[in-house]
């Protein structure tokens, strides 16, 4: 069984962006920049985006965080991105979700520039995602890609099973690993027996958020196991979907909870604003 070292992954693709960011700022002036809009006061939202400005100042972003209270009008969190849209000094622009009831998601997404849409989530770069054609890419699922590359892992061929169904995570997955020619089932919370699907499959990728849900019976001899979620439990712990302890003596390659797939994400994050900022007019 080998660990796959999200950790220190993201910190060799950290080390190349902020290079690339310094020959970008020499060669043409451009310094990337994020702006990330925050809204309301849940204390794991705070958290992920103090680690994203963290990971913009270490490799020269320039950032910016928009704190709104949760009472704040869907027409207001409009008007700030529509103001970031047109700012040539923002090429990246981060809603960190969850957002409060009254605000609906799929609109205020639907308002960033496909350009500046650094999160992937923009209906026009999923479909181009899907297409199989350049677009940008849901963090999550792009770092779990660049782990499988970074292991040499090949997927064409292989029998993978994605357990959630989220536009976040499950299905730009599914979408990634299609593209790299593996045979993809979709599983979710609606499947009859999650055991038939996940115990025959050569890669097992988990991100639904139910601690311990992949059990050592559910997966075979030799898998390969992502595991995405990341849950805090009574004791304080954080622990992903997989049953570590007993599922990853079975494995060939197996992601660890904290330090797999998370510090992948951010990573991402920054490739992707980077990417942008190279795409100025």
């Amino acid at each position: 069984m080998q660990l796959i070292d999200g950790k220190s992954l993201a910190k060799k693709v950290q080390t190349t962006v902020a290079s690339e960011v310094e020959q970008l700022k020499q060669e043409k002036n451009i310094v990337p920049g994020l702006a990330v809009i925050l809204i309301g006061d849940d204390p794991a939202s705070h958290s992920y985006v103090k680690m994203k400005a963290k990971a913009c100042e270490n490799v020269g972003f320039y950032s910016i965080t928009h704190n709104m209270p949760d009472t704040i009008s869907q027409d207001e969190i409009i008007a700030t991105i529509e103001m970031m849209n047109d700012n040539p000094r923002i090429d990246g622009i981060l809603v960190q979700l969850p957002l409060p009831k009254h605000v609906d998601t799929d609109k205020i997404l639907e308002v960033i520039d496909p350009q500046k849409d650094v999160d992937g989530f923009h209906a026009y770069n999923v479909g181009r995602l899907v297409s199989g054609l350049d677009s940008f890419v849901a963090c999550t699922p792009l770092g779990v890609m660049k782990m499988f590359e970074a292991y040499k892992i090949d997927l064409e061929g292989k029998d993978v099973c994605v357990v959630g169904a989220s536009n976040i995570v499950g299905k730009p997955m599914a979408a990634l690993l299609l593209n790299a020619n593996a045979t993809v089932t979709i599983t979710h919370i609606f499947t009859k027996d999650l055991k038939a699907h996940t115990s025959k499959a050569d890669i097992v990728v988990v991100g639904v958020g139910v601690p311990g849900l992949i059990k050592e019976d559910m997966i075979k001899d030799g898998a390969i196991v992502i595991d995405i979620g990341i849950n805090r439990i009574k004791d304080g712990s954080l622990v992903g979907d997989v049953d570590f302890e007993n599922v990853s003596p079975k494995c060939s390659y197996i992601t660890p909870v904290p330090g797999g797939v998370g510090p992948m994400t951010i990573a991402m994050l920054l490739s992707n604003t980077l990417k942008a900022a190279k795409g100025r007019v």
